[in-house]
């Protein structure tokens, strides 16, 4: 059994964008930030904390399915962009700053 960072009780609404995402569990195990994120369907957000490598990522244990708003506790860097186009992938720089990419 996991054991995420954040409780159930300690989830706040802090955005009104619906919909799911996959997040790694180096953001909700280990309570790193989004590092790397991307958009591949309508609601279909993936974040990574970046410093996963393929034999982490091609384990689906590895990943949660969650709704936006509490990837968005997590990390609410994100928030500014739950609302970009499919398609869209976003970086955090040496500066904590995301990039599109």
């Amino acid at each position: 059994m996991k054991e995420f960072k954040l409780k159930e009780n300690e989830i706040k609404e802090l955005t009104t964008v619906k919909g799911g995402c996959i997040a790694s569990d180096r953001i909700t195990v280990d309570g790193q930030k989004v590092g790397y994120m991307y958009r591949e369907t309508d609601s279909g957000w993936r974040f990574f904390s970046g410093d996963e490598n393929d034999e982490y990522t091609n384990n689906p244990d590895n990943f949660n399915m969650l709704q936006l708003n509490t990837i968005c506790n997590y990390d609410a860097d994100i928030i500014p962009y739950l609302e970009k186009a499919v398609g869209t992938k976003l970086a955090r720089d040496v500066n904590g700053t995301f990039i599109e990419e």
